[in-house]
């Protein structure tokens, strides 16, 4: 398996601060490529949400870099990935958490990782950033951890009337800012001649799920030209129809 990667972030219209970290990176071993992306969405007063967002992508990169061989090396079964990430997750709380009491500040962030390899992908979510694989269709791959989220999937209120409510962006937990945090793990085939595509919440809230189709299907992202140009039509089409959030995207086209 083979991968183009690409990435773009916006402040938005609204906030002076970037609190969204990402990164995205192909890593090649003696045994293959891979590619490894993870997104983070900060709150906090100040910039210190670019803070703890800022550390998380920096622990899960240290992360990969640590394990770049034993990816391939060994068999990396699901439960082994799980519980690595899970763990890591947990430091960071910890980490994020006794930075606030110590300075007196209230500060966490959302993260979504993927790891793509040539058979298998894995995500990790914390929060309502969102995973997506793209091909003629549209499919998310996590779930948002939000009050709106959790009471659709009860049954309790509709998809349109979760878009309206005023508790859309209400978390049920983050890194940093929860007592305990419980990540959400997605496994799955990866799919050559696909697009992956990672995103804060204010890449979403403006545009349909048609519209991120049409513009990053892998019929339109030949090259890391055309990777960049659809991210940054897209980013534009939500600062044009008034996100006031940061906008951030990564995506991974396979072939």
């Amino acid at each position: 398996m083979n991968y183009l990667v690409s990435a773009s972030t916006d402040v938005g219209i609204k906030k002076t601060t970037n609190q969204d970290s990402l990164t995205v990176k192909t890593i090649e071993t003696d045994n293959g490529y891979f590619a490894f992306a993870v997104m983070c969405d900060g709150m906090g007063g100040l910039q210190k949400g670019e803070l703890a967002s800022a550390t998380v992508v920096k622990a899960f990169t240290d992360w990969l870099y640590m394990n770049r061989n034993r990816i391939f090396r060994e068999n990396m079964e699901d439960s082994i990935i799980r519980n690595e990430w899970e763990q890591l997750v947990k430091e960071q709380n910890r980490k994020i958490m006794d930075y606030g009491r110590r300075n007196g500040v209230s500060l966490g962030t959302t993260a979504t990782v993927m790891l793509l390899t040539e058979y298998r992908y894995y995500i990790l979510n914390v929060g309502d950033s969102r995973a997506y694989e793209i091909t003629e269709e549209i499919r998310q791959l996590t779930e948002d951890q939000t009050v709106v989220a959790r009471e659709v999937r009860f049954g309790r209120m509709t998809e349109e009337e979760a878009r309206q409510d005023l508790r859309r962006n209400v978390l049920l937990q983050c890194i940093g800012a929860s007592g305990d945090v419980y990540p959400d793990m997605f496994f799955g085939e990866t799919k050559k001649d696909a697009v992956y595509m990672l995103c804060s919440d204010g890449f979403r809230h403006q545009i349909t799920a048609e519209e991120i189709r049409s513009m990053l299907n892998p019929s339109v992202l030949l090259d890391t030209g055309s990777m960049k140009r659809s991210e940054e039509y897209l980013i534009d089409l939500n600062k044009r129809r008034m996100e006031t959030d940061n906008i951030s995207i990564v995506t991974i086209r396979t072939f």
